[in-house]
């Protein structure tokens, strides 16, 4: 949107977007009204009750109901508009469709480090199909980041120690900007990158390729053999830890007698600091990985736990053919892999 050529607002590209813009453009226009309105009576009032004979008084003025009322409830109406109109943004644009394709985001001091559930690592570039929701689940290396995509109206902050999320779908093929938005240190300016919107044919195609070292799960599932996690959590729940299987989330009741949803965040934290929360039933055994485990490491033993719950998993990208990959040597793609910037 723009006005002789001079952007207004970035590229609407997502399924919200517009509605976003029609909201901003709406207040805009609101708040122009009045504040011109405001002017022009004060200019007004000020040559039609000016002073005309030196020590002249004004007329006393008792009030008017009717003026009163008129000046409250119009603003009162127009304020419920803004309000429900944004509210109803709001929470289209937090609560991701039932169906969606899962993207992990980890912000580091400063680049943006993305991984695909089918293997694929991407850094400072996301590529994503066409039409398709993705739901994008962030946290952080060190500092507070904040994932930003302006041609898609939306933006959550990366925060260390858990997981966050937004989604979108893109409604436009090309390339956008990727920015953070949280002063993260003294090269935050330079923490920029690009999502890469793609036909969905060309999108599998690229996702086949990009693969390294097995799916995410797959991943996750050699780090929990050599961990020796499925020496206490066996799935037919005879181990001295609770059987991971259908845990994604169902409720579980604490052996303080609380209750928690068992999503992301609770698997991150069981994992990092297993005293947190410890399940009824069960005694607190399990050792603390904190400092032990990467957030890459974290997201790819999140993502299998999350398999042994089928019925809570979110429809994928199919999976394509592989082919072979141009990669460096821990797994993130180059540019000549992804087609753009590292």
């Amino acid at each position: 949107m723009s006005s002789k050529g001079v952007p207004l607002f970035p590229e609407a590209a997502s399924s919200f977007a517009t509605n976003v813009d029609n909201l901003y453009l709406f207040i805009i226009a609101v708040s122009v009204f009045f504040g011109v309105a405001v002017i022009i009576a004060m200019v007004a009032f000020g040559i039609i009750f000016k002073q005309k004979k030196p020590g002249e008084v004004g007329e006393r003025i008792e009030g008017n109901l009717a003026l009163e009322l008129l000046w409250s409830i119009i603003p009162t109406i127009i304020s419920m508009v803004m309000f429900g109109w944004g509210a109803q943004a709001f929470f289209e644009m937090r609560v991701p469709p039932a169906e969606t394709m899962t993207v992990y985001a980890v912000g580091k001091q400063w680049m943006w480090k993305f991984q695909h559930p089918e293997g694929a690592r991407e850094i400072n570039e996301l590529h994503v199909p066409l039409g398709k929701a993705v739901k994008v689940l962030i946290t952080s290396e060190d500092v507070l980041h904040s994932l930003y995509f302006p041609s898609f109206r939306t933006k959550m902050d990366a925060i260390p120690g858990r997981y966050s999320q937004l989604w979108f779908e893109a409604t436009k093929t090309g390339t956008y900007h990727i920015f953070c938005t949280e002063y993260c240190g003294t090269n935050h300016s330079g923490m920029i990158g690009s999502v890469v919107v793609m036909e969905p044919q060309e999108y599998q195609a690229w996702l086949a390729g990009g693969s390294v070292g097995g799916t995410l799960a797959e991943r996750g599932e050699k780090l929990f053999s050599e961990l020796a996690c499925s020496t206490c959590h066996m799935d037919n729940g005879q181990g001295r830890g609770p059987s991971l299987a259908n845990i994604v989330g169902a409720t579980a009741e604490l052996a303080d007698g609380t209750t928690v949803v068992r999503d992301e965040n609770y698997l991150r934290e069981s994992i990092i600091n297993s005293q947190a929360k410890i399940v009824k039933g069960y005694q607190p055994l399990m050792p603390a990985f904190q400092g032990l485990i990467n957030e890459e490491n974290l997201v790819a033993l999140v993502e299998y736990v999350k398999t042994k719950s089928p019925a809570a998993r979110p429809t994928q990208a199919p999976a394509a053919a592989p082919a072979a990959p141009t990669a460096t040597t821990d797994g993130m793609q180059t540019p000549a892999a992804t087609g753009g910037k590292n």
